[in-house]
């Protein structure tokens, strides 16, 4: 009878540790928190979920003030409180949710068209691809945020590594 109790009591710490509508139909969540450029909390149903925006490579925050500039544009458009619609597609490797997130507009999409993030390339097997490539050129063209320098301010894996290095995440700046 104990055994039992304990394998129940397991099974269900790993199903409410298991990430919510992976790769499945469209889920509706509420926003907790926003955490940087591309990472948000929700709520849905009963469970807290770390969502990654799909699609999007937004600056760390230790880029700056790139960073501090992506998070304050997300949180001015995805309100605390407010209702979302995750697309999502997979797990990453910190166990989050990787997900297109949609409140009034594709937020993801909203960010790489306003320079905000870049399109992640890597990554765009399961978005409209063309769109958020397109968006990204329209960015770049524009040289809005990320693209105000020629080129755009240093990658993610580039920016980890040249940190090591003492590198800056905008050439010229001091």
């Amino acid at each position: 009878m104990l055994l039992s109790h304990r394998l129940l009591l397991a099974l269900l710490l790993v199903v409410s540790m298991a990430p919510a509508g992976l790769a499945g139909p469209d889920v509706r969540a509420t926003v907790l928190s926003i955490g940087d450029g591309d990472t948000i909390r929700v709520l849905q149903g009963e469970q807290w979920i770390t969502v990654r925006l799909a699609c999007i490579d937004a600056p760390e925050m230790a880029q700056a003030p790139d960073g501090a500039n992506a998070r304050s544009y997300l949180q001015s458009r995805l309100r605390l409180g407010s209702s979302v619609t995750l697309r999502p597609q997979t797990v990453d490797r910190y166990g989050r949710t990787v997900a297109e997130v949609i409140g009034e507009i594709n937020l993801g999409l909203a960010m790489v068209e306003d320079g905000m993030a870049f399109a992640y390339k890597q990554q765009l097997t399961h978005c409209d691809a063309r769109e958020y490539l397109d968006a990204e050129l329209r960015a770049s063209r524009s040289a809005y945020g990320v693209w105000l320098v020629p080129g755009g301010i240093t990658r993610l894996l580039d920016f980890r590594r040249g940190r090591s290095a003492g590198c800056q995440s905008r050439p010229g700046d001091g």
